[in-house]
């Protein structure tokens, strides 16, 4: 028996979600980018998107709140030189289409695009999760059972833990992208995550912890085991934090842990290897390709084909396959991640980037899954090489400036390593850098490359959309701790 190409399938679901119930074809897609190529233009292209999502919270042990939602629409851009004329529509029609179609061809005045006639896909992209709607893939008693199950399992875990909070979310998203340049792609993209907070007291103090995760899969990827993962690292966090005292201050060696501190690496240098940040000149990399910005052993990468990862996708929202792209190699520049327009205006490849929250949001250059590969060194000898410095193993909040690289990101687990061992817990750290040239104070880098549970969300102006981080244990020196001791 033959087995349907993905590509295919994908395309026959888009076309039976966003077309078929509102009478629209083929030829009223090539009628729209006709309409808008009466004027020349560069480019121009249709994303049409049907998402349906749902979410659930638990709180105090009641599942107090529940939410559904269901959104559709197309957006429609025309691109000439550097100039974009976007006009979007939660209608699906015929007419509608045409409309805003017609509300962007403005735009055209020295393009050199021609329009081709709309082509069938065959294979494009990747198969990197099912194209299934995780909506169904629990009932609704059994999506409550799922979050009770989860809050017994954290309330058993420690007499201290006193409150706990879960929320359980699903998403169903389908694109359609018909572009001027002949592609008409389709994907369909499952997505869940699963959040736990926990609360403990003692002796009068109240401390909290996090945990959750998920990914591009169906609600059975929240296994027991994977629930007593959460569990262990939300009531452990906690619990470390009951005891913890103040940080202290001033330039030290820091140590970041394995997996979700990786969020660092997002924030100091993976924003400012965007191609828009860079064909602007407003990144502190821009114009840096060949040159070294890393310590050596320092390898970067931005990676949209991990399998079934929250930051996957099968095609970006342009329709190009997403790639595994190195950014820093052995501390080398090796170039930026980019969308179809910055691409064409820096007269460089697409990388497989171009991201967009939904159809009423333009594209724009966005990772996906961004990691430092793994080191030779051993976690545990990197700790006892540290006489004096901060040990950071998770993270809250944090924020960077990409024309200077300066970041301020605050630690929710740390510890003071003294004479190479791990010897307190504090509360209050955060660090403070510049992150190319914290990049050049890696000075060990682990074998022990982790990526985060699946639980990042990545926001720029103004839209949001989700990703992946990643990096091995890692050395740095000289970096600044603002503390509170």
């Amino acid at each position: 028996m033959k087995i349907a190409d993905p590509a295919i399938q994908a395309l026959a679901t888009a076309k039976s979600v966003l077309l078929d119930p509102w009478g629209l074809t083929e030829a009223d897609m090539a009628r729209a980018l006709g309409e808008i190529f009466t004027h020349k233009v560069d480019y121009a292209d249709l994303y049409f998107q049907y998402t349906r999502s749902e979410g659930w919270s638990l709180e105090e042990g009641i599942v107090k709140t529940g939410s559904f939602s269901i959104g559709q629409g197309v957006g429609v851009r025309a691109l000439s030189g550097e100039k974009t004329a976007f006009a979007y529509s939660d209608t699906l029609s015929p007419d509608a289409l045409l409309s805003s179609a017609r509300a962007v061809r403005s735009i055209a005045r020295q393009g050199a695009g021609r329009q081709k006639v709309l082509a069938r896909a065959d294979s494009a992209g990747h198969d990197l999760y099912p194209a299934i709607d995780p909506l169904n893939t629990l009932s609704a008693p059994d999506k409550v059972a799922l979050l009770e199950r989860l809050e017994a399992m954290a309330r058993a875990a420690d007499p201290h833990i006193i409150q706990v909070m879960a929320g359980l979310g699903a998403e169903y998203d389908v694109v359609l992208i018909a572009g001027s340049d002949g592609r008409l792609v389709a994907d369909v993209r499952p997505l869940v995550r699963l959040s736990l907070t926990v609360i403990a007291e003692r002796d009068g103090r109240r401390e909290m912890g996090h945990g959750g995760g998920g990914g591009r899969a169906g609600l059975a990827y929240f296994t027991d085991d994977v629930l007593r993962s959460y569990v262990q690292r939300a009531t452990h966090e906690a619990l470390t934090n009951l005891s913890a005292r103040p940080a202290p201050a001033g330039e030290m060696t820091v140590v970041l842990g394995s997996g979700w501190p990786g969020i660092l690496l997002h924030e100091a240098v993976g924003h400012g290897l965007e191609g828009d940040f860079n064909r602007k000149g407003s990144s502190v990399f821009a114009g840096r390709v060949g040159e070294r910005v890393a310590s050596k052993g320092v390898t970067v990468v931005d990676d949209g084909t991990l399998a079934d990862r929250r930051g996957s996708l099968n095609i970006d929202d342009e329709g190009n396959a997403t790639q595994h792209n190195v950014l820093i190699e052995d501390g080398i520049l090796k170039g930026y991640l980019q969308d179809s327009l910055n691409a064409r205006l820096m007269k460089t490849a697409v990388t497989g980037n171009g991201r967009r929250e939904s159809f009423a949001h333009l594209p724009m250059p966005r990772m996906t899954n961004t990691y430092m590969l793994a080191g030779q060194d051993d976690p545990q000898e990197i700790i006892a090489s540290v006489k004096r410095g901060l040990y950071a193993v998770n993270f809250g909040g944090g924020q960077v400036d990409i024309t200077n690289g300066k970041f301020v990101f605050s630690a929710s687990e740390a510890y003071m390593i003294e004479n190479g061992k791990i010897s307190y817990p504090v509360k209050g750290a955060t660090l403070i850098g510049n992150g190319p040239d914290a990049m050049t104070q890696v000075s060990m880098i682990g074998n022990d490359l982790e990526l985060d549970s699946g639980v990042g969300t990545c926001g720029k102006d103004g839209q949001s959309v989700p990703v992946g981080v990643g990096m091995p244990t890692i050395r740095m020196e000289g970096l600044t701790v603002g503390g509170t001791a």
